[in-house]
């Protein structure tokens, strides 16, 4: 049987790249180009930029997601400030008046236009309390 030493720079060089890819793996999920959440009171000064709407549906939910697009106003869950919004393509089973939803789109013209697919419903939490 002959043992054959292996050389010390292959595990060196594993060892780096090892590495590179970590830093670079946290890198992107820490500053990674990531849209900023904001309610609806926090859309002044952002028209025509990208951002993710965090907010609670108010009715009525009018047209189609469709055929046209989905016509339905967003306010802060505290109250605060609403915007009216319009979005396209599908929508989850649980979207429905009164839902904590996300949206990822851009202010145009005091309108939130969402982007196709972005629309995710916050689940209700079995453990808080019902409102009566």
């Amino acid at each position: 049987m002959s043992s054959r030493k292996q050389s010390p720079a292959r595990l060196v060089i594993a060892l780096s790249v090892a590495g590179c890819l970590a830093i670079f793996l946290l890198y992107t999920s820490i500053a990674g180009g990531g849209t900023s959440s904001l309610r609806p009171s926090q859309l002044a000064g952002r028209e025509g930029k990208e951002v993710q709407l965090a907010g609670l549906v108010l009715a009525p939910v009018r047209g189609d997601a469709h055929a046209g697009g989905l016509r339905f106003r967003l306010r802060d869950i505290d109250g605060r400030g609403r915007v009216p919004v319009v979005y396209e393509g599908s929508v989850p089973d649980l979207f429905k008046v009164g839902r904590h939803v996300y949206l990822t789109g851009t202010l145009r013209k005091g309108v939130f236009v969402g982007e196709r697919g972005t629309l995710v419903t916050k689940c209700p939490s079995k453990y808080a309390p019902k409102r009566s």
